[in-house]
């Protein structure tokens, strides 16, 4: 599966658009990572708890749009873009969407 940002792949021909996939997370940070992240609003730095939980975050995001993608029969998705959004206190979803193709 290719997934790119841009809205085309080069050298290849675009064959069949199958429209809009998206996958995403919801993720609560926790007391351990919060009080980390306070010490470090102290001294400075790096807050790497959240780091760690946005990486992972994005990938279970794009892990489940690859699957939508897959079991439409796309081969590719393209012009993949990123949101975030605060869903309650402490809780944040990360939505990962493109569009579906077929390439050759």
């Amino acid at each position: 599966m290719i997934v790119t940002n841009i809205e085309y792949i080069p050298g290849k021909k675009i064959t069949q658009h199958l429209g809009m996939v998206s996958g995403n997370t919801v993720r609560a940070k926790h007391v351990g990572r919060d009080l980390m992240a306070g010490l470090k609003n102290i001294v400075g730095g790096e807050l790497k708890g959240y780091t760690e939980l946005l990486t992972e975050s994005r990938e279970e995001a794009v892990r489940r749009m690859v699957a939508q993608a897959e079991a439409i029969g796309a081969n590719a998705v393209l012009n993949v873009r990123f949101s975030t959004s605060s869903v309650a206190a402490g809780a944040a979803e990360l939505f990962a969407y493109g569009t579906a193709v077929v390439a050759e």
